[in-house]
């Protein structure tokens, strides 16, 4: 796994083609157990490197399109499973907890729930104030500017609009983690703020 911009941050990510962009998933270490975000399948060397940081507690996804390898490596790790609320009636793997918005999974790490993306009530999460880490709606096709899923894929695109307006009110994003692309490690809120003109 490669070291983000934190130094309890890393991430590893996997390339797709058809989309041309990398998927992303993330890990923040923490003495009180770790969370992992949308997990792709680990190679042997990232599976011995999270071991050596202490495992998972938590596996985190964001939507019901990035259940990828959860899974497995929670059957490996032993972490609990925690999915969006609003798709707990359809959700293809079991969950041992389901998020609302506002709340917290553990300390310091808020859930935002999103509207109008391809699934109902999608994640992101804003890890201690400064890091907000998305799933599919808000992305990046080239590095250093985000955009959200092409019209065809939202469900609602005024209520995705609205869902970006409120990331891009939030003051001290340092970084955007996102699950598919470029993430952006300095001046995240002014990146949002520039991704909000491009959809008004």
């Amino acid at each position: 796994m490669k070291l983000l911009h934190r130094r309890d941050l890393y991430g590893w990510s996997s390339f797709n083609q058809e989309r041309n962009l990398d998927f992303n998933s993330f890990a923040w270490i923490r003495p009180e157990g770790n969370v992992l975000i949308d997990p792709l399948p680990l190679s042997a060397h990232d599976y011995n490197h999270l071991h050596s940081l202490g495992g998972a507690r938590w596996i985190v996804i964001t939507n019901s399109d990035h259940v990828r390898a959860a899974k497995e490596i929670a059957h490996v790790t032993n972490a609990q499973v925690a999915g969006p609320a609003a798709e707990k009636d359809n959700f293809p793997i079991r969950c041992d907890r389901w998020l609302w918005d506002g709340e917290e999974l553990v300390p310091g790490l808020e859930v935002l729930e999103l509207h109008g993306s391809k699934t109902p009530g999608e994640l992101a999460l804003l890890l201690e104030k400064t890091t907000l880490i998305t799933g599919d709606l808000v992305r990046a096709h080239q590095a250093g500017s985000l955009t959200i899923l092409p019209d065809t894929k939202l469900s609602n695109y005024q209520e995705a609009v609205a869902s970006v307006q409120r990331l891009a009110q939030m003051s001290g994003i340092e970084a955007v983690l996102v699950g598919d692309g470029w993430s952006v490690f300095r001046n995240g809120s002014l990146v949002l703020k520039e991704l909000i003109a491009t959809l008004q």
